[in-house]
């Protein structure tokens, strides 16, 4: 790849942010599921990590099966998982499914956050800074979704201090960015960035914890327009690949370096980005100057020539 983004990415992602049809796109997220928690914080996580778990595959049948998992954990979810039948948990959501995600699987993760807040009273906050506390900066966060996952998959920092076996391929659904082949962890991540950042659509929910540190969920969408932006070199959607497009954008705004995860997703997702030079689609995009299926290349002339968005 040649060299690195162009000088007005910053200003154009600014402006991408600025005309983002947000009021179109926050229904077809399963973020749009959290906002009636904003005043219940423990709901909030419930639900956020029910909703990041399934986040995968088409947002249409995400929502639909979120939906049906919401509709069994009630207008209650904090009171369901502190009274949670933990005898029931191989047949509480049966016979729901997505995808590869099972029912019984969902049912040892209600299990686990009971576990997990009788282990944390304060919350999946309080593992994330319990994992990150005592790291330097560049581990901090790494460590942080690595205590996270493992309280998702054991109910404690510690394996084995359960009574309850997990179901087979429960673990696998929370991965640690420490683990062999450095996982990109983007479900983790999507689920951190709705709690941590202060502005909307996010909850900003965790006081404690500096949006700064926050890391970029990387699904097929933003890894896409993020190397065609040359904000990675990287072929690969691993944690190294996360770290690198994560210190491009902070380099754009140290303060709030994923502020534009959101837009950057849906644009994909939408399908205002085709994923191939179409001027018809392309032409009204404002990160289109930064873009290498662009860049440097002759844009087709309109009435009064070309004009940049």
């Amino acid at each position: 790849m040649p060299s690195g983004p162009a000088p007005t990415l910053g200003e154009d992602l600014r402006a991408l942010e600025r005309a983002f049809p947000y009021p179109r796109s926050l229904p077809m997220d399963p973020l749009a599921q959290l906002q009636r928690y904003r005043k219940d914080p423990r709901s909030a996580e419930v639900v956020g990590v029910v909703a990041s778990t399934i986040a995968v595959g088409n947002v249409k049948t995400i929502q639909q099966d979120l939906g049906a998992l919401l509709k069994r954990i009630g207008p209650d979810p904090r009171g369901l998982v502190e009274s949670f039948p933990r005898r029931e948990w191989r047949t509480f959501f049966h016979p729901w499914r997505h995808r590869w995600i099972r029912a019984d699987q969902m049912g040892m993760l209600l299990l686990r956050l009971g576990e997990a807040y009788e282990n944390y009273p304060g919350g999946l906050e309080e593992v994330f800074r319990e994992g990150s506390g005592a790291l330097g900066p560049a581990e901090r966060f790494s460590g942080g979704i690595d205590a996270l996952s493992r309280v998702l998959r054991y109910g404690s920092l510690k394996e084995g201090s359960s009574l309850y076996e997990p179901p087979p391929g429960y673990t696998q659904l929370f991965p640690s960015p420490r683990a062999p082949g450095r996982p990109a962890c983007k479900r983790e991540l999507l689920f951190v960035r709705w709690m941590v950042r202060r502005h909307a659509p996010d909850l900003g929910l965790w006081r404690r914890v500096d949006p700064a540190d926050l890391h970029i969920p990387l699904d097929t969408h933003v890894y896409w327009i993020a190397r065609h932006l040359r904000l990675t070199r990287r072929r690969s959607r691993n944690w190294p690949t996360v770290v690198e497009i994560t210190e491009g954008l902070r380099r754009l705004d140290p303060v709030d370096p994923i502020r534009f995860d959101f837009a950057l997703a849906h644009t994909g997702i939408s399908g205002d980005c085709p994923k191939h030079r179409d001027w018809e689609v392309c032409g009204r995009c404002r990160v289109r100057p930064d873009c290498d299926l662009w860049r440097g290349r002759p844009v087709p002339p309109g009435p009064n020539g070309p004009v940049r968005p």
